[in-house]
């Protein structure tokens, strides 16, 4: 089986490191920081920065670029793995899965976290858009990489914390597994149309080995 699995959420806790360049690019720009952020994490930045920034194209770049600075210098080391990830990935890796990354993260800004990471050398691929543009582009990320490993849609698995994650899924007619020890919640899966949970990594194991 292919199994494509997100970044943040899934695969790391990113939460510092994240909303750490989000508050440096709105105090760059003199806006107040919001009181909840964990909605930040998953959807692209832009889509975050806009009702903010009212929707101004040139203050959301300026945003954007700010957090980038900061990200490539500090925000990008800011994480942890969850527990129970890595004995995950080795066991996937024996068994003989196909593993990939795909991330809402610009590319430029998943590899180095994916090549520092113990079991970084077991993704095969990594696929992040570029970081210009607006969209998470989940469906056209999973789409390259049923073309890449010229694998079938259902003998594939898109694994993600997120609707984004599942929404590409969906588009692809592969199956979206949701899990629960990211920044989502169960209800946000279902909706929208998750084909299983799993509430830890050992559980999404057994879901991927079935």
């Amino acid at each position: 089986m292919l199994c494509l699995f997100d970044l943040d959420g899934t695969l790391i806790d990113s939460e510092v490191g994240i909303l750490g360049c989000v508050r440096h690019a709105l105090t760059q720009l003199g806006v107040p920081h919001p009181t909840e952020m964990r909605h930040w994490i998953g959807p692209p930045l832009r889509h975050s920065f806009a009702p903010l920034l009212e929707h101004d194209h040139d203050r959301i770049e300026q945003a954007v670029e700010h957090y980038h600075e900061r990200f490539h210098t500090i925000g990008w080391r800011e994480h942890t793995v969850y527990p129970g990830i890595e004995a995950m990935i080795g066991q996937l890796k024996a068994a003989g899965h196909e593993l990939a990354v795909v991330t809402s993260k610009p590319e430029r800004h998943a590899r180095p976290i994916i090549e520092h990471l113990p079991f970084g050398g077991a993704f095969s691929r990594l696929y992040g858009p570029h970081p210009s543009s607006p969209h998470s582009e989940k469906a056209a990320m999973i789409a390259a990489a049923l073309a890449d490993f010229g694998a079938k849609p259902e003998d594939t698995a898109m694994i993600g914390d997120r609707h984004f994650d599942i929404d590409g899924a969906v588009a692809n007619r592969v199956r979206g597994v949701g899990v629960l020890w990211g920044f989502g919640s169960r209800a946000e899966l279902e909706k929208a149309g998750a084909h299983a949970m799993a509430a830890t990594p050992q559980d999404l194991t057994a879901l991927l080995s079935a």
